[in-house]
Formats: C-alpha cells, sequence, structure tokens
C-alpha cells in the first residue's frame, strides 16, 4: 500500500477506466493551458467536479463528458485517441 492509500482508503479501489478517463482529460486540459477552474467555467461545472474527474473518482455521465470534450475544443475522438 502506498502513502496516500492511508489517508484516502478509497484510493486503490477506483475504477481503472475512470482513472483512466481523468489523465486523459488532466493532459488535454494541460496541453491547453487551462485551469481546472477555467476548465469547469467553460464546460458549466464546478471546479471541484473537474478534480474528482481527474483523480478517477466521478463515475462521470455522457453529458458531462460532451461538455467537457466541447469546452476543451476536442472532437470525441481527438479525446479518446489517448484512451
Amino acid at each position: 500500500m502506498f502513502a496516500a492509500a492511508r489517508w484516502f482508503p478509497d484510493m486503490e479501489r477506483r475504477n481503472p477506466v475512470q482513472v483512466k478517463f481523468g489523465k486523459a482529460l488532466r493532459k488535454h486540459r494541460k496541453a491547453r493551458g487551462l485551469t481546472q477552474e477555467r476548465l469547469a467555467e467553460l464546460a458549466g461545472l464546478h471546479f471541484t467536479y473537474i478534480g474528482s474527474v481527474e483523480r478517477g473518482e466521478r463515475n462521470i455521465s455522457i453529458r458531462n463528458i460532451d461538455a467537457l470534450i466541447k469546452a476543451l475544443g476536442l472532437t470525441y475522438k481527438q479525446f479518446l485517441e489517448d484512451f
């Protein structure tokens, strides 16, 4: 068990698909120079939600996936190339 797991016991039980999606989201957000706050504003979501998605803590809805991909200025294909 790694050190962070002591503070966040559910970390080891996160769904691998959610974690992978979150990593792809963070990569695209940072590549565009966006903060979590700015991406949230563009997508009509709360910035704490963006952080929890990036950490793989959320089972994100299709509606929110759509909002995030559009806010990043990507197509689904472009986003999913890293997936």
